[in-house]
């Protein structure tokens, strides 16, 4: 019986500490790199901005899609970066997520000229790592509601990047439940990749921002 309750006790650390530990060590790392506000942010030539689908399962438009717009529409506009680079899924010729949100960036009054487009960021990692491997940056503005900040920055940190986030207004619990579940698996996922150094699924010619 002793063995078989040690036995549960130390499975049941090791699940938590699996679940939990890359959780708080990407909160701890990151925690001095979040901006909330445009006055306090420091300015980056680009910032990079994470796509995600405009519209939600329910035909509405995406509560995290549209902060994550109205974040980059206002560090342009007050001249915290100089650049957008849109990095999403373009994986199916029915779906582009650079694309729409080019055209609501557009909308909204950000020049054409600013946007850069990355139509191969299918995962965070993939993002980060190509915005310095195709793109040449190694210092700029991570776009996103806090918690793919906190990622995105843990992943530039680990491959010799200097990066910033700036937090796009974020949904209520019960909104964003599924994705914050998500986001759980994604960090235990992340440690994998850092070991194994994984590589973004595409590369290709560098592109230099200017």
């Amino acid at each position: 019986m002793k063995k078989r309750i040690t036995f549960l006790l130390i499975t049941a650390s090791t699940a938590l500490s699996i679940l939990f530990g890359p959780d708080q060590l990407i909160k701890c790392r990151t925690k001095l790199k979040l901006y909330n506000t445009v006055e306090e942010i420091p300015h980056n030539k680009v910032g990079l901005l994470l796509g995600t689908s405009k519209y939600a399962t329910t035909g509405q438009i995406n509560l995290f899609y549209q902060y994550r717009i109205d974040a980059a529409v206002s560090l342009f506009t007050q001249k915290k970066i100089d650049y957008i680079l849109i990095s999403g899924d373009n994986g199916l010729i029915e779906y582009n997520e650079p694309r729409t949100i080019r055209n609501d960036l557009i909308k909204a009054g950000i020049p054409s000229e600013s946007i850069i487009m990355d139509y191969a960021g299918f995962r965070t990692w993939d993002s980060v790592i190509r915005a310095k491997k195709v793109f040449g940056e190694t210092k700029f503005t991570i776009i996103s509601q806090q918690f793919q900040n906190e990622r995105a920055i843990f992943i530039g940190a680990r491959n010799q990047m200097e990066l910033i986030g700036f937090n796009a207004q974020d949904v209520s619990k019960t909104y964003g439940a599924r994705t914050m579940l998500r986001e759980k698996l994604a960090r235990i996922n992340l440690i994998f990749d850092i070991i194994i150094n994984k590589q973004p699924k595409y590369l290709g010619s560098t592109i230099v921002i200017e």
